[in-house]
């Protein structure tokens, strides 16, 4: 049959179904699909923490949204444009979110009275008028599959189960997508199965010809390729772009790397990648517990690499006295945080960002601690960079707080060159650096750099460079064991003062007219829904500014500054106003925050919203 082509400009589609369906697979192969092609894209995996809930339950449900676009985008949309549900829970979870007049494509093999049932619906939608604003395909995709897969040497279960790569191949068919990438990835994931791997790909090629040769689909679409900088792109997920930038700075450095990690959503991912950079002299240890964790990274630092632990909220918690032993060692440490949602275990897979003021006070003592924060997926690259940068300058602890929206997202990303990255080798400390009273040379390991006031970093084993270590506090200089009082003010004040004298960028203000009266002020991963929110209202010739911090401690040096240009500052957070609070304690501005923790980022139309009704009516 022939069929209509239409040209978009942009689409969102959200994949969903039972945890076992494998939509997180299918989400993540039409996406790399789309990547191929060129499309600028944003993508939000959405999944229960549960291993498995009951089948067929609204807990159950998981799913995966992608945006894909002509042009560059912010977010992985607000309201899907296209559902693909593959069971009743699925269909009831996300309907709520679909766009009016939106396109549904729903396995009807699901739809079954005990199906129905377990999700509370008194009658089945796809025979009722309930669904009729929508553009609804029914598709037995389940029996479709079993049937396309009839003369495979497959168990009538394992062809049931490739009707996600069935839903697959007709949606790649629907948005004119390749197959091939899918098609090598699964010979790959099932090389030792070939039988299993032969039944996907035959399942994704009976789904692409059921679109071609159905009645119900005449119009398929078309989104042309993005516009970028000539380069080379792949798509990368905020957690490999922070595994990448790990692996990256110890390159930089010259360090070895060793990340000392205990799995935990979720930052385990950034354990699993940067565990495939043993060439380039990464190592990397899965610890006993978090605390093990922290401790093996400090080790390091203490013997001469780049000292890193990775978790989440609860796992931070457990590193703190280890971060306050470095923070009082002064040795390269980062930590990483990909913030999840709490508190304790809370909702593990969901993101917020509520771990701000833990980064902030979270230890004991007065134990300041350099924080920086990326605002996309693709930015946890560079600002990984910027974490070892700051933590081997200034021999000290950074905490880079990552989030859950960032860690799973994903973006294309241009390959940088290696011949571009930063110069972050340092000098290890090598021979006496002073002279005691009888003129003879010594070391002091806490004489200290007069711009950077970092102290030498001396590893163990260096001839006549034999100091003290531990928790207990510092002689100026000597590192001695000191109880005395004017010390310990005075080295409290000094590493305090270091991580105050951090240099940091200025903050950057997007003010296109420089006639804004209103500043959108975010910081970590509301930097795309921010700034999709004040794109919409400029176009609709409305002035907002928009500034985004990176560098959360210290401030960045104009900060004050900026606040004071606008009549109205409004932060939007994932918690309960972290951010407005630090800001309001130093600053004296007219700060007012937004602040919803759903375990959900931000949608746009939800801050263009807040954000008009500051502009308009203050």
């Amino acid at each position: 049959m022939v069929n209509t082509v239409r040209q978009l400009d942009r689409v969102v589609i959200r994949f969903a179904g039972d945890s076992g369906d494998g939509m997180q697979l299918t989400g993540d192969r039409f996406t790399a699909e789309t990547a191929k092609i060129g499309n600028d894209l944003s993508t939000l995996p959405n999944f229960p923490a549960e291993i498995r809930a009951p089948a067929g339950t609204l807990p159950g449900v998981s799913s995966f949204q992608i945006h894909f676009a002509d042009s560059d985008i912010l977010t992985p949309g607000d309201e899907p444009e296209v559902l693909v549900a593959m069971n009743p829970a699925a269909l009831k979870a996300n309907l709520g979110d679909l766009t009016a007049g939106g396109i549904i494509v729903v396995n009807s093999d699901e739809f079954t009275k005990r199906n129905l049932q377990k999700v509370g619906y008194e009658g089945n939608p796809l025979e009722d008028d309930s669904l009729s604003s929508y553009q609804v395909h029914s598709v037995a995709l389940t029996s479709l599959t079993i049937a396309a897969l009839a003369e495979f040497d497959v168990s009538k279960k394992d062809a049931a189960r490739a009707k996600n790569m069935f839903a697959l191949g007709l949606v790649s068919w629907m948005y004119s997508r390749s197959t091939d990438a899918t098609e090598e990835f699964l010979g790959k994931k099932f090389a030792s199965k070939p039988d299993i791997a032969a039944a996907n790909v035959a399942a994704l090629h009976a789904g692409w010809n059921y679109g071609e040769t159905a009645e119900s689909f005449a119009v398929r679409y078309e989104v042309p390729p993005a516009t970028h900088e000539p380069g080379t792109y792949r798509n990368i997920t905020g957690n490999q772009a922070l595994a990448w930038g790990l692996a990256a700075a110890g390159v930089a450095s010259e360090l070895p790397v060793l990340l000392g990690a205990y799995p935990i959503t979720p930052a385990s991912d950034v354990l699993h990648e940067l565990s495939r950079f043993k060439n380039l002299g990464v190592t990397t240890v899965q610890a006993e517990d978090e605390i093990a964790a922290a401790g093996a990274a400090l080790g390091a630092a203490y013997g001469g690499a780049l000292g890193i632990t990775t978790s989440s909220g609860p796992g931070i918690a457990l590193k703190s006295e280890t971060m306050s032993l470095a923070v009082s060692l002064e040795l390269p440490m980062i930590i990483v945080d990909v913030q999840r949602a709490g508190p304790s275990t809370g909702m593990p897979t969901k993101t917020e960002q509520a771990d701000l003021l833990m980064a902030f006070y979270g230890r004991h003592g007065e134990a300041p601690m350099a924080i920086i924060a990326p605002k996309s997926p693709s930015d946890c690259y560079s600002m990984a960079l910027e974490a070892a940068r700051i933590a081997v300058h200034y021999r000290t602890p950074v905490m880079l707080l990552s989030d859950g929206y960032l860690a799973n997202g994903s973006e294309p990303w241009k390959l940088p060159n290696s011949d571009d990255l930063p110069d972050l080798r340092v000098e290890y400390a090598s021979g006496f650096n002073a002279v005691n009273d009888k003129g003879e040379p010594i070391f002091l390991p806490y004489l200290r750099d007069e711009e950077t006031l970092a102290r030498p970093w001396a590893i163990p084993g260096t001839p006549d460079l034999q100091h003290r270590i531990g928790g207990i506090e510092k002689a100026d200089k000597t590192g001695d064991i000191s109880y005395d009082p004017e010390n310990h003010n005075y080295m409290v004040h000094t590493r305090a003062a270091k991580i105050a004298g951090v240099t940091v960028p200025d903050l950057v203000v997007d003010d296109p007219n420089d006639d804004a009266e209103v500043l959108a002020l975010g910081w970590g991963s509301t930097w795309g829904p921010i700034g999709a929110a004040c794109r919409s209202l400029r176009d609709r010739g409305l002035s907002i500014a928009q500034a985004h911090i990176q560098y959360l401690n210290p401030f960045p040096a104009n900060l004050g500054e900026v606040l004071s240009r606008y009549r109205k500052v409004i932060v939007p957070e994932m918690n309960l106003g972290q951010l407005s609070l630090l800001l309001k304690a130093q600053f004296d501005a007219d700060i007012e925050g937004y602040n919803q923790v759903r375990g959900l980022p931000f949608t746009s139309q939800e801050l263009e919203s807040v954000l008009e009704e500051v502009v308009k009516n203050g």
